[in-house]
């Protein structure tokens, strides 16, 4: 099958596409700004920039194309039927960058979330935004959880209450 447009007009209509304030990008960020999730926008010094770093959270989400970051059985994601060898190494080095990314925040201690382009259809919508406010309200949970720590008979540790330590009252030297 033929392109309908000539190479000229393909490359125009393929040089329009933006990689930011995206129709689903900003459909995730209008969401979470109103369930009073603040984010930061392409954080610089973050390995891959992600679209959305919630640093309250420790979690950074990216709001990835089907087209564009090859998803795997989807609809959306079909290479096309000219120049494919391009498009076949273009998608497989960005799959590639976004694993090395996704590990290199992993190792930093940052939780990572990928929402889907076609997860974002009207149909799905709402149950996938719902599940992306309940995943970080759970995150941020887990984070904030009451930690107990158990001291061994081997440590040598110094209580506000021992005996030997001393401390003022009115001027004087209380033991």
């Amino acid at each position: 099958m033929a392109d309908i447009f000539s190479k000229e007009q393909r490359h125009h209509v393929m040089a329009a596409i933006r990689g930011r304030n995206t129709k689903p990008e900003m459909l995730v960020r209008k969401f979470l700004f109103s369930r009073g999730f603040r984010y930061r926008l392409c954080h610089p010094r973050l390995p891959g920039h992600p679209d959305l770093v919630l640093r309250k959270y420790r979690t950074v989400i990216f709001v990835n194309g089907c087209f564009w970051h090859g998803h795997e059985n989807c609809r959306y994601y079909r290479l096309p039927q000219t120049n494919t060898e391009f498009w076949q190494a273009k998608i497989e080095r960005n799959q590639k960058r976004d694993k090395e990314k996704q590990c290199q925040l992993a190792v930093m201690g940052w939780h990572c979330i990928t929402v889907w382009e076609c997860q974002l259809n009207p149909k799905f919508r709402e149950r996938t935004l719902e599940s992306l406010a309940y995943t970080l309200n759970s995150i941020f949970l887990a984070d904030c959880k009451v930690r107990t720590y158990e001291m061994t008979d081997s440590q040598d540790a110094m209580l506000a209450a021992d005996s030997d330590v001393s401390y003022r009252k009115k001027g004087k030297i209380v033991e």
